[in-house]
């Protein structure tokens, strides 16, 4: 059901590469909820991806842009605002990588200049994103940029790895560019610390399939998935949510606020009894 939350608004849509990323999820709910946006990606994710096919289901421009790189994004930003007519109501930054965990190394052994890819593109580039925008004054008075985190930025999860420093940063950087931007242009900077999700970049995550079920047996509410997530981003979007900034929302179904659920502690105990090894 469609409520018209975005009727009139403009937005950029960053990450989405096909159907099994949030980024893609948002961009359905964006324009069913009335705005229209640009689409971006890098260009090598582009040739990857489907993300045309999107473009043409909601009306909207894909216009490849390298995040990591300022002039790229300057340029981003100015075709961005021409082709919709004005300046940008919201945007999302839904971008994340890390070689090292493609690489399958442990957090122990990394590659260090793997890790600076990992802070770069998944962390620097939403400073480089909000430091363009600031710089063109690309965002209207009261505008929304969300960003999407992890729980593992304050709790260690086995085989995030690197992941888990870049979303710290992230989600620090939110809160430094809120403040800055709050306070001169009333535009709202956030993060969403999103349920693990089958992604095409969460599919690379060591044991994800263990991970999905750990986390939905101890969430009350089970794992959010990547169309909650749009549901809650486009929310995010509105002008339903004018005065929350600087946050990291948690969207996981209670999971952070969990110690142990009856349904994770059945299932440990279960493993005792099928291998009372592991109890020695």
């Amino acid at each position: 059901m469609a409520y018209n939350l975005l009727k009139g608004k403009r937005g950029i849509i960053f990450g989405a590469l096909n159907d099994m990323s949030i980024a893609w999820k948002v961009a359905e709910r964006a324009h069913e909820e009335g705005a229209i946006f640009v689409l971006t990606n890098t260009p090598v994710a582009l040739r990857m991806g489907e993300l045309d096919s999107l473009a043409e289901k909601t009306g909207s421009k894909v216009i490849p842009a390298d995040a990591t790189d300022v002039n790229a994004l300057e340029d981003l930003v100015k075709q961005s605002m021409e082709l919709l007519g004005g300046k940008i109501d919201f945007i999302l930054h839904s971008i994340g990588m890390s070689p090292n965990v493609r690489k399958g190394l442990s957090y122990d052994k990394l590659n260090y200049g793997y890790y600076q890819k990992t802070l770069d593109v998944s962390a620097l580039s939403f400073h480089k994103v909000l430091y363009v925008c600031r710089k063109l004054d690309a965002i209207t008075e009261w505008g929304s940029v969300v960003a999407l985190s992890y729980v593992a930025a304050q709790r260690t999860l086995y085989g995030y790895n690197d992941m888990a420093d870049a979303k710290s940063l992230l989600e620090s950087i939110a809160r430094s560019f809120g403040y800055i931007y709050g306070r001169d242009k009333k535009i709202r900077v956030n993060t969403i610390s999103q349920s693990p999700t089958l992604t095409t970049a969460g599919s690379g995550v060591k044991g994800i399939d263990r991970l999905l079920d750990f986390s939905e047996r101890m969430s009350p509410l089970g794992n959010a998935t990547a169309d909650d997530c749009a549901d809650y981003c486009v929310t995010m979007f509105s002008d339903l949510t004018k005065k929350v900034t600087m946050q990291n929302l948690f969207h996981d179904g209670g999971f952070s606020s969990m110690g142990m659920s009856f349904r994770a502690m059945s299932q440990y105990d279960k493993s005792f009894r099928d291998c009372p090894e592991l109890g020695d």
